[in-house]
């Protein structure tokens, strides 16, 4: 099978997608695929549609490119189109209707969570075939080894980490623990460290900040606390607690977007009502937490699996699907796929 992922590379920490696209490459190519970056080679078989965002640094082709390719080049291509982005996640307005545009292409949609996939956006059908699959961290880099739970003694600490700076990461949340740590209640109980890139015009009064880090070194860093906290708001999938929980540590999780799907049974939820009530529920369940730990699923190990299933299930159903596609069922939104916008 030859798979043309729209997605280059980037070596250091460029975040979740990246690391996404890294596994996968390596496990198609660890059963004999052939993987390629571009649209140039007439005989792809699958082509995987990451980012409608023609401007994105990693982006390598357009949902318009693919139509072209679909129509001019090579008719027999299947085009799955995963989504991990929503306008509910930093309160922006024109990631929605880029999606739902981009997505006419596809013949195959993949959620990287059931919250995403339950948007209203997708609710009339515009989603075609679709599937949820959600995202896993590589266990090779994030794993326990070397990780010491807390023993109950000294300070208790929490890390979290962050590509992206946005509000909506948590910063609510992580400027209300910064706060904690000069509490009474909480001096000399609590410590925190954000990994990652802050808010334009951000800072940290007690809290430890870390420049962003990737593989090893960041998971090296996780390993060094006790409890991974993410309060992202309206998250449609992301990586980060996995990379955490991977590592040992019990999650202390917002009660918001995906988080719930992928964090439930490993770690207390919380939101912005009742976050010091949880956290201190966290610490008196400390132990029985941690012990739960070692069976956190979503490695991604288990996600390249499930899109390897997806593809070979894709590629025996090809004829069946390629009698129902309809490349010109809508002219306008074929055309309008042309305009980089």
């Amino acid at each position: 099978m030859k798979v043309a992922i729209s997605f280059k590379i980037q070596d250091g920490p460029w975040g979740g997608g990246n690391r996404f696209v890294t596994a996968l490459v390596a496990a198609l190519r660890a059963r004999g695929d052939t993987v390629c970056h571009s649209l140039h080679d007439p005989d792809i078989d699958l082509i995987l549609l990451m980012d409608p965002r023609w401007r994105h640094p990693s982006v390598t082709f357009t949902p318009g490119a693919i139509l072209r390719y679909l129509l001019f080049s090579n008719p027999r291509a299947l085009v799955v189109h995963r989504i991990n982005e929503c306008d509910e996640r930093k309160n922006t307005h024109n990631m929605n209707p880029l999606l739902r545009r981009a997505n006419y292409c596809a013949d195959q949609t993949v959620f990287v969570g059931s919250w995403l996939k339950n948007l209203a956006l997708w609710q009339d059908g515009a989603g075609v075939r679709h599937s949820v699959i959600t995202n896993g961290a590589d266990f090779s880099i994030f794993n326990p080894r070397g990780w010491q739970r807390w023993n109950g003694q000294g300070a208790l600490r929490l890390v979290t980490h962050h590509w992206g700076g946005n509000w909506m990461k948590g910063f609510d949340i992580y400027q209300r623990l910064d706060e904690m740590l000069a509490e009474p209640t909480w001096q000399g109980r609590i410590k925190f460290t954000y990994v990652g890139n802050l808010p334009r015009g951000f800072s940290f009064r007690n809290a430890q900040h870390v420049a962003p880090l990737d593989g090893k070194a960041l998971a090296d860093e996780l390993r060094s606390h006790h409890v991974y906290i993410t309060a992202s708001i309206n998250e449609p999938g992301g990586n980060h607690q996995n990379e955490g929980a991977l590592c040992g540590l019990p999650l202390l999780y917002r009660r918001s977007g995906c988080l719930p799907e992928y964090c439930e049974g490993f770690g207390i939820s919380f939101d912005e009502t009742d976050f010091e009530a949880r956290l201190q529920q966290l610490i008196e369940k400390y132990d029985s937490l941690a012990a739960a730990m070692p069976a956190y699923p979503h490695t991604a190990e288990r996600t390249c699996a499930n899109y390897l299933n997806l593809f070979d299930e894709l590629i025996k159903s090809r004829d069946q699907i390629l009698a129902s596609r309809r490349p010109w069922r809508n002219p306008w939104l074929l055309l309008r796929n042309q305009i980089p916008l």
